[in-house]
């Protein structure tokens, strides 16, 4: 299939990590003719990421941002249009997965520092191409969320509540996109391994998996895939939806 895609320039935030999620959405757009801006307040591990697409055919260039803080993402987004041109692709997958503890137990600041990254963060970078995706007429965002922010995370008050939070953004965006040509999805994860099969020597990653109807993980391209679709030209009539890809973690089991 065509995604017709070619030239379009992709904005994928969290693209730090060799093997995360980030590489792995950035490749695959990559590899459907997207122009890619990596961005990460990990400059050199984007830089290596931008090398390998470049490397590969593709063309990607680096950008160093620090999502949580609002002028960084305007200032990135000025040098991206500046260099790359403005933006027909977002996908907000940055974001630190880190509990603060029970709802009683987490600190202020650990609330406010997780949501400034996992919320603000998204919505920063969403404000920043709206107007030039409506100058277009055209543009796919899609937000990465989790399951905490679907059934909540016992001692992840602040990680459930800023996921439960990009996929009412997302929905809100959809709906306000709708007649601008702009469409907007969130991608729900369970749980994924980036880790080469290493996680599973955690006890409470075999609990997991063993409460998964497909009883494995899921791998970063069973959700680049998905977004390469989500973000294709072909995708002209799923908005505002909350997809989830986790291998029936969500179902009832036993």
């Amino acid at each position: 299939m065509d995604y017709g895609i070619k030239g379009k320039l992709a904005i994928v935030t969290g693209t730090g990590r060799k093997g995360a999620m980030g590489d792995t959405i950035a490749k695959t757009l990559a590899k459907e003719g997207a122009v890619i801006a990596c961005v990460d307040v990990n400059f050199e591990g984007a830089k290596e990421i931008a090398k390998d697409i470049t490397e590969m055919g593709g063309k990607a260039v680096a950008f160093k941002a620090d999502q949580s803080k609002h002028e960084e993402v305007v200032a990135g987004y000025k040098q991206i249009a500046e260099t790359l041109g403005t933006a027909d692709i977002l996908v907000n997958n940055a974001a630190l997965l880190r509990g603060g503890g029970r709802i009683q137990k987490t600190t202020i600041e650990d609330w406010k520092n997780l949501l400034a990254i996992d919320l603000d963060g998204p919505w920063y970078w969403i404000r920043e191409v709206w107007e030039d995706m409506v100058k277009k007429n055209w543009g796919r965002i899609v937000n990465i969320a989790s399951i905490a922010g679907t059934h909540g995370g016992y001692g992840q008050v602040n990680y459930s509540a800023a996921k439960a939070g990009v996929i009412g953004l997302a929905k809100t965006a959809a709906l306000e996109g709708a007649r601008a040509g702009i469409i907007a999805n969130t991608v729900t994860l369970g749980v994924v391994d980036t880790s080469g099969g290493k996680i599973l020597e955690n006890e409470m990653f075999q609990r997991i998996v063993a409460k998964t109807a497909m009883r494995k993980m899921g791998e970063p391209i069973d959700v680049a895939t998905l977004i390469a679709y989500l973000v294709s030209e072909q995708c002209k009539y799923v908005t505002g939806q909350d997809i989830h890809v986790m291998g029936g973690l969500d179902l009832f089991t036993y």
